[in-house]
């Protein structure tokens, strides 16, 4: 018999980084003075590097990370921690890696440039630069870091001197809690593909929408998703990979332009999407 715990890891992505943003309490109590507020209706939030694009891209990279790790695991049920499929571990971890380097190189560079974008922050903040508000670089240096912490899916095999009651109770208890969290990462699973589907369904029906803009990507959304979901199936369900095979067979590898400019080929996808989402809502229980 094939356990669960030999067909995923629970992982945790731990990312810290500098936001480059503090409460100015003089320019707060100044703002509430001239407007007759009371200090705590809001706070003035400064920039402390304004116009610093190499911050800016760390940022921006950490979110395109974030979202890679959304995107390869399945939720767990406990906050911060996901569930990645054995299936799925060597794609994604050397993704990750590559971004974690990246990310790394990224950082460097924004601190190399700290110096220089600390004294432009000074003529720009004009009276609201405060020399306190910026850490010195070494301290700066520790604000930013990425961990993959990978952990062991919990098993009932428990070496530990207990009551056979107790035991019994706490096995129980366990293993209804990683069905429960499989059942959840299941559904996640299931409801990533009909919501693909359904996004596609309503940006065909909108094409001839003057006041609509159909991307290119709604399409491509779909043919990764296929690719993917194979590897997020942590529990084989033949219900699921049927579909996705009806999904990657009838709607995936779309040309843009051929939808666009075929009214009859969009409408018969529209309809083809339709159905599969009313087979899938059945499973799904929508």
């Amino acid at each position: 018999m094939t356990h669960l715990s030999d067909r995923a890891l629970l992982v945790q992505l731990n990312i810290s980084q500098w936001t480059a943003r503090k409460l100015d309490k003089k320019a707060t109590k100044a703002v509430s003075d001239i407007n007759g507020a009371g200090y705590d209706v809001g706070g003035y939030h400064k920039k402390l590097l304004p116009m610093s694009d190499s911050l800016a891209n760390i940022h921006t990279m950490t979110g395109s990370i974030r979202q890679e790790f959304l995107t390869n695991t399945l939720p767990w049920g406990l906050n911060n921690t996901h569930m990645l499929p054995t299936a799925n571990y060597l794609n994604f971890m050397t993704t990750f890696r590559k971004r974690k380097s990246e990310w790394e190189q990224v950082v460097a560079k924004f601190l190399m440039d700290y110096p220089s974008l600390q004294t432009s922050a000074q003529r720009f903040l004009g009276k609201l630069y405060n020399p306190e508000d910026y850490p010195d670089v070494r301290d700066l240096r520790s604000k930013f870091s990425m961990e993959l912490v990978v952990l062991p899916v919990p098993t009932a095999d428990f070496r530990v001197q207990l009551a056979d009651e107790e035991l019994d109770s706490i096995k129980a208890d366990l293993q209804r809690k990683v069905e429960e969290n499989s059942g959840i990462a299941m559904r996640d699973a299931w409801q990533r593909l009909y919501d693909r589907v359904k996004h596609m369904v309503e940006r065909l029906s909108k094409i001839d929408d003057p006041k609509s803009r159909f991307h290119e990507s709604t399409l491509e959304h779909v043919t990764e998703l296929c690719k993917l979901l194979p590897r997020l199936n942590i529990m084989d369900d033949p219900n699921l990979e049927a579909m996705r095979y009806e999904v990657e067979a009838k709607l995936a590898g779309l040309s843009g332009d051929a939808v666009k400019n075929d009214p009859v080929l969009r409408q018969s996808k529209i309809d083809e999407a339709q159905d599969i989402m009313a087979r899938m809502g059945a499973f799904m229980g929508v």
